[in-house]
Order: C-alpha cells, then structure tokens, then sequence
C-alpha cells in the first residue's frame, strides 16, 4: 500500500506511509469493516430470524434459545472476525499479534458494550453463553481465515 505525505517537492512522493505508521490504517479498516458485517448481521438476524421464528415457549427451553439467538449470533461473529482476516493483509497479517488484534477486537468490543448494556437482567446462563458465542464464532471466523489464506 503506497501512499504520500504531501507534494512531491516535500519529500514525501513514493514514501510507504502504510508502513511507517505500523499498519494502523490497516488495521482501522479491518475494525471497522468487522463492526460494520457485524451489525449488519446482528440486524439481519434480529429481523428475520429472531423476529419471525421466536415467541415466549420457543424461547422458553435451553434448545429454542440456543437455535434462535446464541447460534446465529455465533454465526453473526464469525462473518465478523472472517471479514476483518480478509481485510488485513499482508505485510501486517505475518504479525501474530497485529493479526490477532484485527480479527479478535470488534468481537470484543461488542461483548463488552452488550454486558454493560445488559448488566442489570444478566443470569448465568445468558452471560456463560454469551461468552461462550463469542469465543465459538471468533474461533469460527478465524479457521474460516485461516482456510482461505491458502488461495492467495
């Protein structure tokens, strides 16, 4: 990715900016490609599926929660995670930490805004599960990223 720092009389023509920041553009984009796949489908999720399939005795049982709202949801996060790997390329995707910033950041940061947003009626079983979904779908995401860095 090259870019410039201005005109060329000021010295910055040619000049790999992505790479002199520590890939931070790279990374911002990555995020907020996620985020954006994320709500995306956590509103494709609400609408259709929750919206249409749930009522109070599907979500009554462990299982009826399970398939309506804690496997789409993981399904949610791993788009997320798996679009945010697409996104940051190389040369930053060799850093195993960078890399690992860009796909695991977006899933966590909605973790934590849905536990603050939800603290007050939290139980065991939401907040285990919960946790639980993130780390399946981030998992999910991340095998899926894994698979396709193979085709470049």
């Amino acid at each position: 990715m090259r870019g410039t720092d201005g005109p060329p009389w000021a010295g910055g023509a040619g000049r790999d900016t992505a790479r002199e920041d520590g890939g931070t553009a790279v990374l911002v984009r990555a995020w907020a490609a996620g985020l954006i796949v994320l709500l995306l489908a956590e509103y494709l999720q609400v609408t259709y599926v929750y919206g249409t399939f749930a009522d109070a005795e599907r979500l009554g049982s462990f299982g009826g929660r399970l398939l309506l709202v804690h496997l789409p949801n993981a399904l949610c996060v791993a788009l997320a995670v798996g679009v945010s790997g697409r996104l940051h390329r190389e040369p930053f995707r060799s850093s195993p930490a960078r890399h690992a910033a860009a796909l695991f950041a977006v899933p966590l940061f909605a973790q934590v805004v849905s536990l603050a947003l939800q603290w007050e009626r939290a139980s065991v079983e939401g907040l285990s599960m919960s946790c639980a979904v993130v780390v399946v779908g981030a998992f999910c995401g991340h095998a899926a990223d894994r698979l396709q860095e193979g085709d470049r």
